[in-house]
């Protein structure tokens, strides 16, 4: 069989990335191992990512780097260039210009155009004046474009979240409560206020272990609760705004857990799965650094809405039942290899025949946490604009840069064995964030040829 000749493009120098420094920290995170179900394994505490080189002269917000912040910091795209690839971009404050000139002007019209909002997008927005909150909630189909019917609608949804909180987070104790004042109020009770034994329902006894018994549910959402918990404080220990004894921090993490909560109550197919709480804490973020201090205020029923949107599109591989499925975790994965394959036989044969390094052993964590662990938080971001604006969805998009990620680094998989792959694809290199959505896009581009 003729193999596949490779595009010249893609053995250009310019994709190239220079090997990690040895001390680079990015080798120490996450471990990722051969997973066979939808459940992300419980990372160690991560170490923060070496601070990224200097970019050129800030704007007056301060720059989000994955150091440590003693306050929280304002989100702001960053582009990280790698050494190769200083001078093939423009830099971030002329980008950011660039952007900002045309999403002002979009989305100042009382119906905002979202084919031109989502071209503008995915090259990147800036925050200034909270453009990428505005953004984020338009292209999850939070607001609607019609500015007109944003007050309502927001009033309408953040008052929903209020209900859900309310009826969702009650302990029973609180329920029982509240049956006892209904006793008390009626006049036919008794004057102690209690219930007596006789009085109190099966499903009411703290006892019970009836599926309707609202102890024995309790007791099982406590579970999950726990669980929740554990990994929100294990969410981005390097920023202050998500760790730390600060009140802000500790407010931060109360409002994660309560959507966390509710998502898992209101979703019982799904209920929970560790890695969440990774793909909800840049929309909190985001939202919760709003200079608009009403939207601020709201981050957290904002946020709870566009969570369930962004993960609609991903809820099939958090179902552990449909691993084995044509929508589940395992078809995705699949499609991955299919999609190297059809861009870049040679390198797709090498790890995949040659060196056997399955893409489940770095693809999963990948997919399912939406590339928030391989690169720093402002880099995220900026990928986030990019899969959120893509008209036919994040997933496809999300498949075209993992696509990107593995032919910036060909070269030294194309040179490596099954263990040194293995490292390099599970400790992902920096990367100049320009380059590989750049390479991603160009993979549409050949794909509809």
């Amino acid at each position: 069989m003729v193999k596949k000749k490779v595009p010249d493009w893609l053995n250009s120098s310019l994709w190239s990335t220079a090997p990690p420094p040895p001390d680079d920290d990015r080798l120490h995170r996450y471990s990722t191992k051969p997973i066979a179900t939808t459940t992300v394994e419980p990372p160690p505490v991560p170490v923060a990512a070496p601070p990224a080189p200097a970019p050129a002269p800030p704007p007056p917000a301060p720059a989000v780097v994955s150091t440590v912040q003693e306050e929280p910091p304002k989100p702001q795209v960053i582009i990280h260039n790698s050494d190769s690839n200083n001078n093939n971009h423009r830099n971030d404050d002329e980008i950011d210009n660039s952007a900002q000139a045309q999403l002002l002007p979009e989305l100042s019209k009382k119906v905002i155009n979202m084919r031109e909002l989502r071209r503008i997008a995915s090259q990147g927005i800036p925050d200034g004046g909270g453009i990428r909150s505005t953004v984020w909630k338009l292209l999850l189909g939070y607001l609607p474009p019609d500015r007109g019917l944003w007050s309502s609608e927001l009033a309408k949804k953040r008052s929903q979240y209020r209900h859900f909180k309310e009826e969702l987070l009650m302990n029973p104790s609180e329920i029982t409560r509240k049956l006892e004042k209904s006793e008390n109020d009626d006049p036919k009770s008794e004057s102690s206020g209690m219930l007596s034994r006789s009085e109190i329902t099966h499903g009411e006894h703290p006892l019970s272990l009836g599926k309707t018994s609202i102890w024995n549910q309790f007791f099982q959402d406590t579970e999950i609760m726990e669980q929740i918990d554990r990994d929100v404080k294990r969410t981005h220990p390097d920023l202050h705004f998500f760790s730390g004894d600060s009140p802000s921090a500790k407010s931060n993490q109360e409002a994660l857990k309560s959507i966390l909560t509710v998502f898992a109550k209101l979703n019982p197919g799904i209920r929970y799965v560790q890695g969440m709480n990774e793909i909800l804490a840049p929309l909190f973020y985001v939202f919760r650094n709003d200079p608009d201090e009403e939207f601020a205020a709201s981050a957290e029923a904002d946020t709870f809405f566009c969570f369930v949107e962004l993960l609609s599109g991903f809820r099939d591989h958090f179902c552990q039942q449909l691993d084995n499925s044509v929508v589940g975790i395992r078809s995705t994965i699949t499609k991955l290899s299919q999609l190297l394959k059809e861009h870049d036989e040679e390198l797709w044969r090498h790890l995949e025949v040659t060196t056997k390094v399955n893409p489940q052993f770095y693809a999963f964590r990948w997919i399912t946490l939406l590339l928030t662990q391989e690169f720093n938080f402002a880099d995220s971001l900026h990928i986030w604009d990019t899969l959120l604006s893509d008209p036919e969805g994040p997933l496809e998009t999300l498949l075209r840069i993992s696509c990107a990620m593995l032919i910036l680094i060909r070269r030294r998989l194309l040179a490596g064995d099954f263990t040194s792959n293995l490292k390099l694809l599970q400790n992902y290199p920096p990367t100049n964030i320009s380059h590989l959505l750049y390479v991603a896009n160009k993979l549409r581009t050949r794909s509809t040829v």
